[in-house]
């Protein structure tokens, strides 16, 4: 997963749509559905910690993983500011290292996605499944290969915020799903400027079917117990955009 940068300064405005709250209250539900105390649960690829800090309010016991400096920066000044107490360390998903054992993994927002080798999802599952307590449960999500030929595709999309103003390039590999995607940033100098900084920032997603992720999976000691549209309890179709993945630990 890419160390992002000048992206961790933007992270939160572009995705001031995607409803944590929401998703904090849906994974309890589906730890309740599926007859699961969280526990300790790790948090990976936690980002700038939005979700990881409304878990902890709802009680659960939660520290978080991301290999960005620039993101852990930016969670641990919301979790001071939300005054709840949170572990963030610096690591790479793949290279995970634990003390201890843990009862709950989630990993959200395709943070999967960003890995863009088969090699590196395997290492991320064995990880999780070495440090999962037995019956522990793993919960993600992955963008689909329908999403990346026909949502990402080679598409462009404009991000006109009150702060920054963003363009969002696309690039995408059929043969192996891949889509680069390439953002340039424009912040004002001052607010209400008429004169900007440019940043930029480009990294890469990979769409894995599912018998690819079920397979590495199951490598690892892990059996799947159920796949979920995103943020429901449905079965997902051909044309579903994103897929939540629960598996135990055997």
């Amino acid at each position: 997963m890419s160390a992002y940068t000048c992206f961790a300064d933007f992270y939160d405005v572009l995705t001031d749509n995607v409803g944590y709250d929401q998703k904090a209250d849906y994974l309890l539900k589906l730890f309740e559905k599926h007859h699961h105390s969280a526990g300790l649960t790790l948090d990976l690829a936690c980002g700038t910690g939005t979700l990881t800090i409304e878990l902890a309010k709802r009680g659960i016991d939660i520290f978080g993983v991301d290999d960005s400096a620039d993101m852990l920066s930016m969670a641990r000044q919301k979790a001071d500011e939300a005054g709840v107490e949170l572990l963030l360390l610096c690591q790479k998903m793949q290279r995970l290292e634990l003390y201890g054992g843990i009862d709950t993994c989630i990993c959200t927002l395709d943070s999967i996605n960003h890995l863009t080798s088969k090699s590196d999802v395997a290492a991320v599952f064995q990880r999780v499944g070495k440090y999962l307590n037995p019956d522990g449960l793993f919960v993600f999500d992955a963008n689909t290969v329908y999403k990346h030929e026909h949502i990402l595709g080679d598409n462009c999309y404009i991000y006109d915020k009150e702060n920054v103003f963003c363009a969002w390039q696309n690039n995408y590999n059929p043969k192996n799903h891949k889509v680069i995607i390439t953002l340039d940033f424009f912040e004002p100098t001052e607010p209400g400027a008429t004169q900007y900084i440019r940043s930029s920032e480009q990294f890469s997603e990979r769409a894995y079917t599912r018998e690819e992720l079920t397979g590495m999976l199951t490598e690892a000691g892990l059996s799947v117990e159920a796949v979920y549209d995103d943020m429901s309890f449905d079965e997902p179709d051909t044309c579903s955009q994103r897929e939540i993945y629960v598996v135990r630990k055997i």
